[in-house]
């Protein structure tokens, strides 16, 4: 079996100096790991629109590292997401990880924008139908926050965005493997054919990790929680905690035949840096 693919996530600094310290510090010590890929994320709202096209353009030109530039529906009109789409089409992105979106702020229903898409799936069949590029798009393995009718009634949703033509699904994170299991026999019994790779956090705090997890849905297992909250106000023990298990959860994952592992960072090479060196994925580290 060949190695899993390794990709990383960025977020868009909201500062010139958190640019250049991603871009001249957290990047080069990454790029020693030799990833496959990165992602950059959108912001809530689609905040981030210019900053995600053009952090991704610089990772690109600057790093020579493959970049995929995240896109949402939010706040955003069809005609709107054909301008970002050609923007990204002229600054050679060929990759694009299609998204609904989180509402302005994080926090509350989404509405769609008057003239725009409501749902992803409408989105992946815009960019297959009028662009030329990889499409991404996100899967849940405990199910969506949003969706009212549970894990198997969103499972089918990703389904119907994988027929529109999505090339890969990235997972939300999760904490516990079991999970992301049966929601990919699901999906392969499904007969979804493209690959689900896994998206894994290393947790570095106690309340930045529950913070996330409230906002996304996903579950926080007791013995999991119980061993951070051990830890208290020490982020250093917290991260070499984070470290270990997501060591663990990624050499299971990878054992079970996940084709890859989507690493999020949260602009930091510290953890994601030592658990790739732990799995030895990669000669010579």
């Amino acid at each position: 079996m060949g190695q899993p693919v390794i990709s990383i996530e960025f977020f868009p600094p909201k500062t010139a100096e958190g640019d250049r310290n991603l871009l001249e510090n957290t990047i080069p010590a990454l790029m020693k790991l030799r990833p496959d890929y990165c992602s950059v994320t959108y912001g809530a709202g689609g905040s981030t629109r210019e900053k995600t096209l053009g952090l991704v353009d610089r990772i690109q030109r600057e790093h020579q590292l493959t970049a995929m530039a995240h896109l949402t529906c939010v706040n955003a009109t069809v005609a709107q997401i054909g301008d970002v789409m050609r923007q990204a089409a002229a600054l050679n992105i060929k990759n694009i990880l299609a998204l609904r979106g989180d509402p302005p702020g994080g926090t509350g229903d989404f509405v769609a924008t008057e003239g725009g898409f409501e749902y992803s799936y409408q989105l992946i069949r815009y960019l297959r139908q009028h662009g030329d590029f990889c499409i991404g798009t996100a899967g849940f393995p405990e199910g969506h926050i949003a969706c009212k009718g549970g894990k198997h009634a969103d499972w089918s949703h990703l389904k119907a965005k994988i027929d529109e033509g999505a090339d890969f699904v990235l997972t939300q994170l999760f904490f516990d493997n079991a999970d992301f299991f049966e929601f990919r026999d699901w999906l392969v019994k499904a007969g979804v054919t493209i690959p689900i790779c896994p998206g894994i956090l290393p947790v570095m705090s106690g309340n930045q990790i529950k913070r996330f997890t409230s906002m996304c849905g996903a579950r926080l297992p007791k013995p999991f929680l119980e061993k951070i909250e051990s830890y208290g106000e020490d982020d250093a023990a917290v991260t070499e905690f984070g470290i270990e298990y997501a060591t663990r959860q990624c050499e299971e994952l990878i054992r079970a035949g996940a084709p890859g592992l989507h690493l999020y960072t949260l602009n930091k090479a510290y953890s994601v840096s030592r658990i790739v060196r732990n799995l030895r994925v990669r000669p010579g580290l």
